[in-house]
């Protein structure tokens, strides 16, 4: 199964617009691995008092590539482009995303802002699943991440995400599944 979704990640980073920076070949820029919290919060943006911090079973990782030397990317920020899997260790929903990475240092500090945008293919039921499973009423989602993190040192980033998967209404019923966690990554 971790292999199909390798492969799906793959389709889905081709296929959100980094088919040219594969094509002229992805520099490896950083490997993440942490453990998540699944399905913590009951909506997309993380603003209310809907937390539930009770199912501490995912693991991540996340392999994220140097910005491709594209007019296309430094147009829009240079942003790296990023594959990762989530996989729940209790049985429910998995997920692998392709996303672009925006990283926003935070002024002379160690501290950056991480945005991701992009797409993520789940295995959960697409309907007729009972809580705390989710219904997502299509395989494929758009994915969205935010983080907060630290260059701990030249080599080492230390980052809490929040990452977000939903078909925006595209496709019934639209559960969605919010996850946070906390991910260590080392940068070559």
């Amino acid at each position: 199964m971790i292999r199909k979704l390798a492969a799906l990640a793959i389709a889905l980073l081709a296929g959100a617009g980094a088919g040219p920076a594969l094509a002229q070949g992805l520099e490896l820029d950083e490997i993440r691995a942490g453990t998540f919290f699944h399905s913590a919060y009951g909506g997309f943006l993380p603003t209310g008092d809907n937390w539930e911090l009770t199912r501490f079973e995912d693991i991540k990782f996340s392999a994220l590539f140097a910005s491709p030397d594209i007019a296309a990317f430094e147009w829009i920020g240079s942003p790296r482009p990023e594959i990762g899997a989530t996989i729940n260790l209790q049985g429910r929903e998995n997920l692998v995303h392709a996303n672009l990475n925006w990283q926003i240092p935070v002024f002379e500090t160690p501290l950056y802002l991480e945005l991701g945008f992009g797409a993520a293919l789940t295995d959960g039921a697409l309907d007729g699943a009972t809580r705390p499973e989710r219904n997502f009423g299509c395989s494929l989602n758009f994915y969205d991440a935010a983080g907060i993190g630290a260059n701990v040192s030249e080599n080492v980033t230390v980052t809490l995400r929040y990452e977000h998967i939903s078909n925006l209404e595209l496709c019934s019923p639209n559960d969605g599944l919010s996850n946070l966690g906390l991910m260590v990554g080392v940068k070559f």
